[in-house]
């Protein structure tokens, strides 16, 4: 009976360890093969993230070939472009050959475009806040003159002074009156303390035919009036007569219509045009 019992309880012990033991194999296999699921996963999330990233280059690759196509085909017409542009600066006789020269072997630089585009807009700069500073000064100066007997203005970069016939000489004279004097005077004190400024004096008529003594006609006239306003500011006030120009336009160039009193009027002037300083353009052209 004891020996049954031993067999017995040896029995059940197998049972219970081989029990033990598939159990256990069973959970390891399910965690390798989870496991191994995790990492199939994150495996192919990370192929489909390279696929996607190099689709990604592939497009922008596209993209910046397409820009470089696009500039080396643009470029031979900017070349042609800045050729013609060059013919024509010379057969106006703008700028001399060795200016053009110059000029053709910066633009050819297309690297130090946007240095002469910087150089240019300062210059620019520069001339507009000169320019706006003599008007201010001018019309100090001036301030207490009736507008219509002498206006000041800015157009396109250049300062015009207009004086009216009136106030500057008697009706078909061109001699400069004492008051005209006194305003001639002042506009000198201004202009003296800019010693790189050269000016124009226009002298401008009506169409009203005039024939007087030694006068032919408006624009002799109109020319007179100009030469007798450059004397006064060299012989009075000591300008140099370097910086100045006499010039008549007679009736040719209006800024009001001839078919009024009031047009007529305001087209006997006599205007000072403040001359742009080229000079400074062509240096930062020829500048290697």
């Amino acid at each position: 009976m004891k020996k049954s019992f031993g067999t017995i309880a040896l029995c059940c012990g197998v049972f219970l360890f081989s029990c033990v033991s598939t159990k256990k194999f069973n959970a390891a296999q399910q965690s390798a093969q989870a496991r191994y699921d995790s990492l199939v996963n994150a495996s192919q999330s990370q192929l489909k993230a390279c696929a996607d990233g190099n689709a990604d280059l592939s497009r922008k690759n596209a993209d910046l070939q397409g820009r470089y196509d696009d500039l080396n085909r643009q470029l031979p017409i900017i070349k042609e472009n800045n050729t013609q542009l060059l013919k024509q600066l010379q057969d106006l006789s703008v700028i001399s050959s060795a200016q053009a020269e110059s000029i053709k072997k910066s633009l050819d630089n297309i690297g130090a475009k946007d240095v002469y585009i910087r150089d240019l807009q300062s210059a620019l700069a520069r001339r507009d806040s000169l320019n706006l500073a003599l008007v201010m000064n001018l019309k100090g100066v001036l301030g207490n003159l009736d507008d219509q007997d002498i206006n000041i203005k800015i157009e396109k970069g250049v300062i015009y002074i207009d004086i009216s016939d009136k106030m500057l000489f008697k009706t078909g004279s061109y001699t400069v009156t004492e008051k005209a004097k006194t305003v001639l005077g002042k506009v000198a004190t201004v202009l003296q303390n800019q010693p790189d400024i050269e000016f124009m004096v226009e002298g401008h008529t009506d169409s009203v035919p005039y024939y007087h003594g030694d006068l032919v006609d408006n624009w002799d006239l109109s020319v007179k009036r100009a030469t007798s306003v450059v004397r006064i500011l060299q012989a009075q006030y000591h300008f140099p007569p370097e910086r100045m120009t006499a010039a008549g336009r007679g009736e040719y160039i209006n800024v009001a219509t001839n078919s009024t009193e009031e047009g007529r009027q305001a087209n006997r002037r006599t205007r000072i045009v403040i001359l742009p300083q080229l000079d400074q353009f062509f240096k930062l052209l020829e500048r290697k």
